[in-house]
């Protein structure tokens, strides 16, 4: 019997995954991130779990077909990585450094791209040919998969679509990459939270059940829109209709089958999906009108899954 593992390295916890080379998810669990020091700790943590789970098993490395792992950063096909600020790392062979380290074939890439290779294969993107998944969260985060196989772009970029410009007037804030205007500044989740929190301190006079809330987050403004509140649902018209927006720009790019939406935000459910898709369809060319949407079905384990199939393909 043959077995790969699926790694997604986050800010905080790193994610492993040990699978039968079937698919099957034999177990899962989760370690601590030690980005200090320049993250020196965190391949070597990682490697250290590993050899630990074949050590208990009683798994010999030879059964192993592979690592999978997913970092949040640029990653290129050949396992570049071009700086992980989360995680404090610099520019370095990803492959080269964790296959050293535990002795397996690796195969590297960025965690918004193994998570909709996950969902591609075993969750909402399942029975497709080619998927974009949008991951909804702290930022947004983009990946498309096209027969299988993930497009990263020559730069480990490829589908980046939270950093499509939506609107080009001036912003106080920068965004994570350094550029203003960015969707992900004003659709993501932590963007919502944050317009929530402006609007109510321009407008003291407006009543609204947001200004109740204990904290303004999305899923706050989800839930007094549900209640009928006027205020939370302008934010949340004012979010679909920049996330149709974006969502049709990266599919008149790449022209996707299915888009999946997943993240925090996903958890809306339909009425998420009610409102992206009109807007989408409103601001598309025309020839994508038969892209489908879905929503994610694996939750925080899409990482771990998509990176069980890059472990398929390490060499």
């Amino acid at each position: 019997m043959k077995y790969a593992f699926g790694v997604d390295v986050g800010g905080t916890t790193v994610k492993l995954g040990f699978f039968s080379r079937e698919g099957v998810l034999m177990e899962k669990w989760e370690i601590p991130t030690r980005p200090e020091n320049g993250g020196t700790a965190i391949l070597p943590d990682i490697a250290a779990s590993i050899d630990d789970c074949l050590g208990r098993r009683g798994i010999d490395k030879g059964e192993v077909l592979g690592v999978g792992i997913g970092v949040p950063g640029p990653v290129d096909d050949d396992g570049n990585v071009n700086r992980c600020v989360n995680l404090n790392w610099g520019v370095f062979n990803l492959h080269r450094t964790l296959g050293e380290l535990t002795g397996l074939p690796v195969k590297a890439g960025n965690d918004a791209n193994v998570a909709a290779l996950g969902e591609y294969f075993d969750g909402g993107g399942k029975g497709s040919r080619s998927m974009l998944m949008v991951t909804l969260g702290t930022g947004i985060g983009g990946g498309f998969i096209w027969n299988g196989q993930i497009l990263n772009g020559a730069h480990g970029v490829g589908c980046e679509i939270g950093h499509l410009c939506v609107d080009p007037s001036p912003e106080a804030e920068l965004c994570t990459c350094g550029k203003r205007g960015c969707a992900e500044q004003y659709a993501s989740a932590r963007a919502l939270g944050r317009t929530a929190q402006r609007v109510l301190l321009s407008q003291p006079d407006r009543p609204s059940l947001l200004r109740e809330a204990e904290e303004l987050s999305s899923r706050t403004v989800f839930q007094c829109a549900a209640r009928g509140d006027k205020l939370a649902q302008e934010l949340l018209d004012r979010v679909y209709d920049l996330l149709g927006l974006t969502i049709a720009g990266g599919c008149c790019m790449v022209d996707p089958e299915l888009v999946v939406l997943g993240g925090g935000m996903s958890k809306a459910g339909q009425t998420l999906l009610d409102g992206v898709e009109p807007r989408f369809q409103h601001h598309m060319f025309h020839a994508c009108k038969g892209t489908k949407f879905a929503l994610a079905t694996l939750g925080n384990d899409a990482g771990i899954y998509g990176c069980f199939h890059l472990a398929l393909q390490a060499k």
